[in-house]
């Protein structure tokens, strides 16, 4: 544990040695809702003010998951440091659980700046039972993104990992339903958006925090989702070290 949490010291660090990037994704969130949910009557209905925030606390968790993880991870790999930690007698387990203390520290970073907007400028609303299992459900749904990151950083290179993070970030925010609500969709894309992991991770969270009642194919391509990227991940990490380390 303490070795764990010296790899997440470490990591924090040389996050927060380039401010920009913390402050930009701690930031866009937030700004999302200022700009496309604060100006409009709907922000003051209580309902729809949750539900505004809470989808866009999965956009903030899935962006901290796959630009922390699918980024950073292919920028470690090409430094001449990593190839040493990895030969290190401590093992792959304190330095994994540090990079996730390191991504649940700017998720929550994230968080932030959303929830003040969310509580001073909406009327959104919440109850201490359903704050609970909001955060409950949120880690939840971190967690495909989460593989899904670690699979990006492990299988390419920085160059690559940077524009595939962005091609696969933007579209699933925006068909998942994370900045427009999927009731207004038209029903093809409706329909699609259903067997993405960012709807099911969406559906998830605003049921947990508004008690709005799930879709439920949603719910279970979400769990399919997580099987599928956890095993891609494991694939990425393992084959990653048979060619660096045979």
């Amino acid at each position: 544990m303490n070795l764990a949490l010296v790899y997440a010291r470490y990591q924090i660090l040389e996050n927060i040695r380039v401010p920009i990037a913390v402050i930009s994704s701690a930031m866009f969130p937030a700004l999302s809702l200022l700009f496309f949910v604060v100006p409009f009557d709907y922000a003051q209905e209580p309902t729809s003010a949750t539900t505004a925030v809470a989808q866009l606390t999965v956009f903030s968790v899935m962006s901290s998951m796959l630009f922390t993880y699918g980024i950073g991870i292919a920028e470690e790999r090409e430094r001449s440091w990593d190839p040493y930690l990895r030969t290190l007698p401590a093992g792959a387990q304190p330095r994994i659980a540090g990079r996730f203390a390191t991504g649940a520290v700017f998720m929550l970073l994230g968080l932030v700046p959303l929830l003040l907007v969310g509580a001073f400028g909406t009327a959104a609303t919440i109850t201490p039972t359903r704050l609970l299992l909001g955060i409950g459900s949120l880690l939840i749904a971190a967690l495909p993104f989460l593989f899904g990151g670690l699979a990006i950083g492990y299988s390419l290179s920085a160059k690559t990992a940077l524009p595939v993070v962005q091609i696969v970030f933007f579209p699933l925010a925006f068909a998942g339903g994370l900045l427009l609500p999927p009731a207004i969709f038209p029903s093809w894309l409706d329909t699609f958006s259903l067997v993405l992991p960012s709807r099911g991770a969406r559906e998830l969270v605003v049921w947990a925090s508004v008690g709005t009642e799930p879709n439920m194919l949603a719910l279970l391509v979400f769990a399919l989702w997580i099987v599928a990227t956890a095993g891609l991940a494991v694939w990425a990490y393992r084959r990653d070290e048979g060619q660096r380390f045979r």
